[in-house]
């Protein structure tokens, strides 16, 4: 494994770039942003939202925002609702996983401190645990259902309420490094990324699971998605995914503090929602060898929050210890033993990457502490 020499990431994570000097995609990207003329973004900005402003009549609502409710779903409905004057509609799909305090109460806050509407999707719980199970264990991808409706719901339903300006944070693969990280304001080439990718309908089919159960995991029809304008915030703005959690916390948002501190994890306000979904953002580890610490780390570097010397410990002693209450929620939803669940994940580790120490534990063959 390489990393990079200005940030924690390593080339292991799919789609990443190093350039000759051993600096990643996401680093490089984040420096271009000195040379954006964001006066001009801004105003390319407010012509956009200028276009639908208004467009279903008074007090129709004339674009709408795939929201999670959390740190950055509710800086976008501020930008849109209280900066740009529209009245927004917001889209989410909870996961059926038991929810932690903050989650619950995010979500009822965004609708509440911005007065919003938010109409939730509560997947199919039987086909969730009959593909949960199945994706986990021949691919390490547990949560691809849901993750999928995340992506393919906001569409059909801004395609329903006529609300054409559809609103996502941030280009993942621009922002943090991947294969389509072309920059650019449309998302409507998302659907396709690494994340949530359609899969063929004999994969998901059997079990107990009919096409009937699959029909918005399907994209809407190319006539209705022709119609749409999605787009990247962050196109527009310069993203900070950390002074989003600020601002949000002035607006009533509530990180982890006092609730949990996940072991995994280098900061307590990203992904919080529920514990069990957390497994399958840590199933990068073993397949790639970083995990949610090494993710973050690089973006506190990259924001001047850390020196790369700083984060190397914070990923030592985290990234690879996922932690117990997302493990029991998980085996609790799906129906797995403990022993079961482990048994899964030793056979998803690379053994390009990973070496069995004499106790039995994986160990990460080039870490970036012995580099």
């Amino acid at each position: 494994m390489r990393y990079c020499k200005k940030c924690t990431m390593p080339d292991t994570r799919p789609g990443i770039t190093f350039d000759a000097e051993g600096v990643c995609s996401a680093c490089r990207h984040y420096e271009g942003r000195a040379k954006v003329d964001w006066a001009a973004r801004r105003a390319e900005f407010e012509a956009l939202c200028n276009k639908y402003r208004g467009m279903n009549g008074p007090g129709g609502y004339d674009c709408a925002v795939a929201a999670s409710g959390g740190k950055d779903s509710h800086y976008q409905v501020h930008v849109l609702k209280e900066e740009m004057g529209m009245n927004p509609i917001l889209f989410t799909v909870e996961d059926n996983f038991p929810m932690t305090n903050a989650g619950r109460h995010n979500l009822q806050n965004i609708s509440e401190a911005f007065g919003c509407t938010l109409i939730s999707c509560k997947p199919n719980i039987r086909v969730q645990k009959i593909l949960m199970r199945k994706f986990f264990e021949k691919y390490g991808k547990p949560t691809w259902y849901v993750d999928r409706l995340i992506y393919t719901f906001p569409l059909h339903m801004a395609a329903k309420f006529n609300t054409p300006l559809l609103c996502y944070g941030e280009n993942v693969s621009f922002e943090y490094g991947g294969g389509s990280d072309a920059e650019t304001w449309s998302a409507r080439g998302q659907i396709e990324n690494g994340v949530a990718v359609g899969m063929p309908m004999e994969e998901l089919l059997g079990g107990g699971v009919t096409e009937k159960d699959l029909s918005l995991t399907l994209a809407p029809p190319k006539a209705e998605l022709d119609k749409l304008e999605p787009f990247y915030l962050s196109y527009f703005l310069s993203w900070n995914s950390f002074r989003n959690y600020q601002f949000s916390k002035s607006r009533g948002f509530h990180d982890l503090t006092h609730e949990w501190d996940r072991t995994h994890h280098a900061e307590n306000f990203d992904q919080i929602d529920s514990r069990a979904y957390l497994v399958h953002s840590w199933l990068k580890y073993p397949k790639f060898g970083h995990a949610a610490a090494t993710d973050y780390t690089a973006r506190y570097i990259r924001y001047g929050l850390l020196t790369r010397d700083e984060a190397i410990p914070i990923i030592k002693a985290r990234d690879g210890a996922l932690d117990p209450l997302c493990v029991e929620d998980f085996c609790q939803f799906c129906g797995y033993t403990e022993s079961e669940f482990w048994a899964i994940i030793d056979k998803l580790y690379n053994p390009e990457l990973f070496d069995k120490d004499a106790f039995g534990r994986w160990v990460l063959k080039d870490p970036i502490w012995a580099q």
